[in-house]
């Protein structure tokens, strides 16, 4: 039970410590509260997991489900910081709307489970595909160096460092198996830093400074603010979230032969929305379900779900411990970079994998999907394009998840619910595939 649950851990820890990472580089933490933060959306994905595995009452759908941050949240995250004067302000605003957008979804959570239908595959592979588009940027800015005002940012030695890091992945996810294959990501990690130490790019004084001891105080960066627009920016995500948990609740149903039916639906969606409101009293981000522990408990065949509540003690523990968390601050960015180009890239992957399955030879579901992805990315190929929105507006406008989400489900009600919409079973002809040749 210990190896399986650590072997969940491996698989989902680069995905846990991925946001705060990213959220407190935007913010400008230093190594030591970017430790405690990371400790803490470890302590508290742990915490996220043990209500979605064990449960109590109507709360936890009591599958073999891992939780913890989720990337839905990391683009509207940035947008609220970008827009905070006071980058110390940035962190409470995003723990106050978390929270509102946590409490909302979890009395929203039984009246969700019955609107799954306006959420099929087209539109969840729509917006889990922007999800990992969205967070590239993130992935190729680290590869280039942690201070863009450094003169070797961008240098030919960060770069080597994170394609290095991105060949060990590779190599080790196309030649080894089991366990070793799984944790692909961490060793890449792990073999990109020491890599890293002739370079004189690995700092260890965030692990020398470390506690070997510590609990993530309450509120440690300050009371919760709640400001309109990051609250609707966050229960957008929410959404998002919700409809990515559905989905992968009712995968990992029929993986153990378990149906997922409405009423787990319901206790799914309130154990993670639940622990989305908690985690910000512990520091931590928005939680939801992680659908690569769902390839693992495939490929194992270990459908307990007491074994995934064992890898979430490991989480807590790992919270628990300053010094364990630390040790992520010590990889470069560099090297964070080339495993964020496989991380980040294999969630949209997951994404195509979901439109594959959204039946894309219907006309209707083409449209959804082209128009929505356009939206969506808006804010990463044109990132001004919105410039004379008020700053309010551009918190929401500025995620292309977001956007791109609301986009989504407006287009398949229209084309695919209310009525005078074209058929639904209009099958597409695509524009670029060449026509038959007229015979003369």
């Amino acid at each position: 039970m210990a190896t399986s649950g650590l072997q969940h851990v491996a698989a989902m820890y680069a995905g846990v410590v991925a946001p705060p990472l990213i959220v407190g580089a935007a913010v400008g933490l230093t190594p030591t509260e970017l430790t405690f933060l990371t400790g803490a959306c470890l302590f508290t994905a742990g915490l996220a997991t043990f209500l979605q595995t064990l449960g109590i009452w109507k709360i936890g759908a009591r599958l073999p489900f891992v939780n913890g941050v989720t990337f839905a949240g990391v683009a509207p995250m940035i947008a609220v910081v970008n827009s905070t004067d006071d980058k110390s302000d940035a962190l409470p605003v995003i723990f106050g709307a978390v929270i509102v957008a946590g409490v909302l979804g979890f009395f929203a959570a039984p009246f969700f489970s019955k609107a799954v239908r306006f959420f099929p595959p087209v539109v969840t592979g729509t917006v889990i595909t922007l999800i990992g588009i969205s967070l590239m940027p993130v992935a190729f800015g680290w590869a280039q160096g942690p201070n863009p005002a450094a003169d070797d940012y961008g240098s030919t030695t960060n770069l080597g460092l994170a394609g290095a890091t991105l060949v060990v992945v590779l190599l080790l996810r196309r030649f080894t198996r089991g366990f070793v294959k799984q944790i692909a990501v961490l060793l890449g990690l792990v073999v990109g830093t020491l890599f890293a130490i002739p370079f004189g790019a690995t700092d260890f004084g965030p692990v020398a400074d470390a506690a070997v001891v510590g609990f993530p105080t309450p509120f440690h960066f300050g009371a919760p603010q709640f400001q309109l627009a990051a609250i609707l920016s966050m229960c957008v995500v929410m959404v998002v979230s919700m409809t990515e948990s559905t989905a992968d609740m009712l995968a990992l149903g029929e993986i153990v032969e378990r149906p997922a039916d409405e009423k787990a639906i319901a206790a799914g969606l309130r154990a993670d929305t639940l622990g989305s409101a908690l985690s910000p009293l512990f520091n931590g981000f928005m939680c939801s379900a992680f659908a690569q522990n769902i390839g693992l408990v495939a490929m194992t065949r270990i459908r307990s779900r007491y074994v995934v509540a064992t890898g979430g003690g490991f989480l807590v523990l790992m919270g628990l411990c300053p010094m364990a968390a630390s040790l992520i601050a010590v990889v470069p960015r560099p090297v964070l970079g080339g495993a964020g180009v496989v991380l980040f890239g294999s969630v949209a992957a997951s994404g195509i994998q979901t439109l594959v399955k959204a039946g894309l030879e219907k006309d209707n579901n083409v449209l959804i999907v082209a128009v929505s992805l356009a939206v969506g990315i808006i804010p990463i190929t044109a990132p001004e394009f919105y410039h004379a929105f008020p700053e309010t507006a551009k918190i929401i406008l500025d995620s292309g998840i977001s956007t791109g989400c609301v986009a989504a489900v407006a287009l398949n009600l229209v084309f695919n619910h209310l009525g005078g919409g074209r058929a639904a079973d209009d099958e597409v002809t695509s524009p670029m595939d060449p026509q038959p040749a007229s015979v003369h």
